[in-house]
C-alpha cells in the first residue's frame, strides 16, 4: 500500500471556472499555466484550455513554452517575462511564440531580427513598478516596435498591483493612467488578471489573463459574491495513519509549541512539509476529517502533522483528511499560514497527481454559466 496523500484535479471544475471568466469579461482570454500550472501540472491543463479553444496561454519564460509545444498544445503561447536574449528569437521563431516587451533592450534586439515578425504585448508600467515601461516612456517605445520589421501585431498590455484588495485606490489610479497613456492608440488591450476580471469590469478591455481563478481559487481574503462562484480544482488529501489519547498538559511535537488544556484525542496525518504544506502553519488551522471541519495541533513536520480529534469519536486510522479542496478554500488555509493560495499550490511535491473528467469538454462546453449577483 502506498502513502495515501494525493491531489485529485477535477478537470470539469476548470472548465467551469474558464467559462466563468469568459462570461464575466465577454473578451479573449489567455489561460496563465506558468509555474506548472500553477502545481497543477501544464501539460493535462493546457490540453483541457486548448480543448475549449482558450485564446492564448501563458507561461512565464520560453523553458515552460517548450515543454508544452513538445507535447503537442499547437494555441498561441505568450511569455509572460519576454525574451532574456537574443539567442532566444529563433527558438520563438521555431516554436511560433509571442512575447510580452517589457525594455529597451529588447527593442534593441527585435530591431536587428530580421526573419519572420512576432507578435508582442507592449508592457506599460501604470504602478506595478516591476517591469514595463513609464507612461512617459511609452511613445518612444510603441513608436520604435511601430516601425520594427519584427514585430507582426502588438498588444497594449499592463498589470495591476492591488487589483485583489478593492478598498485600495491604486486599481482606478492605474486604469485611468492606462487609459490616458494609450489614448488615441488602435491597438487592442489587456490589463485585467483573475482580481481585475472579477472585480474590475471597467478594465476588461479586449483580452483578460486570468490565472488562479483558473484553478477555483478566490484572489481576495474576505468573500467575494463573484469569487465565491468558482469552483476549486485541486483537492488535497491523506488519512489518518494513528490515533492517540492523551492527556491534560501533554506537549506535542516539535519544539512542544502546543499544550493540551484538556484530554485529548489526537490524529497523525501522512501530510508535511516534504509535501508543500506551510511548516509555518500554526495550531488552529483548519483540516476536514470525513468532511467535519477540526484544527491542526502543535508544529507541522517533515513528513506529518497532528489534528485535533477530541470532537470527532467515530473517527477510525484510514479516514480522510481534506487539507483544502471542497469544503475548505485553498485560500482560508494560505490566511491561517500567513501565505497565499498561489504559494499552495505551487509548493506541492512529492504528491501524487490525479486528473478526473480529462475528456469531457464536449457536453460540458454547451452548458450556460450563471452568474450569481446577490
Amino acid at each position: 500500500m502506498s502513502r495515501p496523500t494525493k491531489a485529485t484535479i477535477n478537470l470539469s471544475a476548470l472548465r467551469h471556472n474558464l467559462r466563468f471568466a469568459r462570461t464575466l469579461a465577454g473578451t479573449k482570454v489567455i489561460g496563465v499555466i506558468k509555474a506548472d500550472a500553477y502545481g497543477h501540472g501544464a501539460i493535462p491543463i493546457a490540453q483541457v484550455l486548448e480543448e475549449q479553444k482558450v485564446d492564448s496561454l501563458a507561461v512565464a519564460c520560453i523553458e515552460e513554452a517548450i515543454v508544452l509545444r513538445e507535447a503537442g498544445i499547437k494555441s498561441p503561447i505568450l511569455l509572460l517575462e519576454g525574451f532574456y536574449g537574443a539567442d532566444e528569437l529563433p527558438v520563438m521563431e521555431h516554436y511560433n511564440l509571442s512575447a510580452v516587451i517589457q525594455q529597451q533592450e529588447q527593442i534593441d534586439i527585435l530591431k536587428r531580427w530580421k526573419k519572420r515578425s512576432f507578435n508582442i504585448f507592449l508592457k506599460i508600467d501604470t504602478g506595478m513598478h516591476r517591469i514595463g515601461f513609464l507612461s512617459e516612456e511609452f511613445p518612444g517605445a510603441y513608436k520604435q516596435l511601430k516601425e520594427c520589421s519584427a514585430v507582426n501585431r502588438m498588444i497594449l498590455m499592463t498589470h495591476f498591483s492591488c487589483a485583489d484588495e478593492p478598498e485600495k485606490s491604486a486599481t482606478p489610479e492605474q486604469i485611468a493612467l492606462f487609459a490616458k497613456t494609450i489614448a488615441g492608440k488602435s491597438e487592442e488591450t489587456c490589463s485585467c488578471n483573475s482580481a481585475g476580471i472579477l472585480h474590475w469590469p471597467e478594465a476588461h478591455g479586449d483580452w483578460v489573463r486570468p490565472g488562479l481563478m483558473l484553478y477555483g481559487s478566490s484572489p481576495f481574503t474576505t468573500s467575494h459574491k463573484l469569487a465565491d462562484q468558482l469552483k476549486p480544482v485541486m483537492e488535497v488529501t491523506s488519512q489518518i495513519f494513528a490515533i492517540r489519547k492523551l492527556g491534560v498538559g501533554v506537549p506535542i511535537g516539535y519544539g512542544q509549541t502546543y499544550v493540551t488544556d484538556r484530554p485529548c484525542t489526537v490524529g497523525v496525518v501522512a501530510m508535511g512539509y516534504a509535501d508543500g504544506y506551510p511548516r509555518h502553519a500554526p495550531s488552529g488551522s483548519p483540516v476536514l476529517v470525513n468532511g467535519q471541519r477540526t484544527r491542526i495541533l502543535g508544529r507541522i513536520s517533515m513528513d506529518m502533522m497532528t489534528i485535533d480529534l477530541t470532537h470527532l469519536p467515530n473517527t477510525n486510522i484510514g479516514d480522510t483528511v481534506t487539507l483544502w479542496g471542497n469544503g475548505l478554500p485553498a485560500t482560508e488555509v494560505a490566511h491561517h499560514a500567513g501565505t497565499i493560495s498561489y504559494e499552495l499550490f505551487c509548493n506541492m511535491k512529492r504528491v501524487p497527481i490525479h486528473y478526473l473528467n480529462e475528456a469531457q469538454a464536449v457536453e460540458e462546453t454547451e452548458q450556460p454559466v450563471t452568474i450569481s449577483t446577490i
